[in-house]
């Protein structure tokens, strides 16, 4: 470790590229993570299978590129698939827990997210895989650091993806509607608005999302059948850390996890990432109780 931190310390340019290669990262991090904000603040519903509805997207974008097209195509059409797939499974499984307590929701989303992780298994494989998009890497100072061209083109992706659907939460009929619901689901019952409808097209939107974020991830990253309970676990933290409903705050936790994430690696080993992803999800929790139980005593 002390030989990593003299290493940045010597070779300032280093930081630049850990700095970069999280930036990219973070912004798909952050894309998944408001996906599951907008479910866990509308619904309730804590979902457990967040990371294998990434990967799952990531595996289109493989089909995509296996088929001959590249795979930055699967874009639109993994957000489509996905929609219709979170769809079916709201109307299968999660509608038959959004009223139930946390444990039964936590269960229902968990056992999906095995059979979605054996699902992929027995389908791809269990080789690491990625989709390559073709584009070439880019150098600056003099070859010290390296950006790949897809990961520019991810960050931009991620950014109008973003843009697109708080655009759609502000402006559309049902984005108010989605709204109006995460404030009082009673009242908007009552106001008329169709709050079972708005429960599963909200569930599917958070899996077109996460389809989106999961297309990104495999041509910047890899992805594994077994890797979604390491993006659930980013979800939660980022969401955890930046609130429920902060948009804002969830793109500046995505960047921080990432590169807390890339240090971590860098300094202590590949095998620390996960570790410190766990970590902070840990420190975060408690940090969140210490503030709860602050405000009970005030109340008092």
């Amino acid at each position: 470790m002390l030989d990593n931190l003299m290493l940045l310390k010597d070779s300032p340019v280093l930081n630049v590229q850990l700095l970069l290669d999280r930036l990219f990262i973070g912004a798909t991090f952050a894309l998944a993570a408001y996906g599951l904000a907008l479910v866990w603040g509308v619904m309730n519903v804590k979902n457990l299978a967040q990371g294998d509805f990434v990967i799952l997207g990531g595996y289109i974008a493989v089909v995509v590129g296996d088929a001959g097209y590249n795979p930055i195509f699967a874009l639109p059409v993994a957000v489509v698939v996905m929609f219709a797939y979170g769809w079916i499974v709201y109307r299968v499984i999660v509608s038959r827990v959004v009223e139930r307590d946390l444990f039964t929701s936590l269960l229902a989303t968990f056992g999906l997210a095995i059979v979605m992780a054996q699902g992929m298994n027995l389908a791809f494989g269990s080789d690491v895989r990625t989709a390559d998009p073709g584009l070439d890497t880019r150098m600056f100072f003099g070859g010290l650091v390296t950006v790949a061209e897809i990961k520019m083109l991810a960050l931009a992706l991620a950014a109008v993806l973003a843009g697109i659907v708080v655009a759609f939460m502000r402006k559309s009929r049902m984005g108010q509607a989605i709204r109006a619901t995460a404030q009082d689901a009673r009242a908007a019952r009552v106001m008329g608005i169709d709050t079972e409808r708005v429960y599963a097209f909200t569930f599917a939107l958070n899996s077109a999302i996460c389809g989106a974020a999961g297309v990104l991830i495999s041509m910047i990253w890899v992805i594994q059948p077994f890797f979604g309970i390491t993006h659930s676990i980013r979800s939660f933290v980022i969401v955890t850390a930046a609130g429920l409903g902060n948009l804002p705050g969830v793109i500046v936790a995505g960047f921080g996890l990432g590169f807390a994430e890339q240090y971590a690696g860098f300094l202590l080993g590949a095998e620390f990432q996960q570790a410190t992803v766990v970590g902070l999800l840990v420190l975060i929790l408690v940090w969140r109780q210490v503030q709860q139980a602050g405000r009970r005593q005030a109340v008092q």
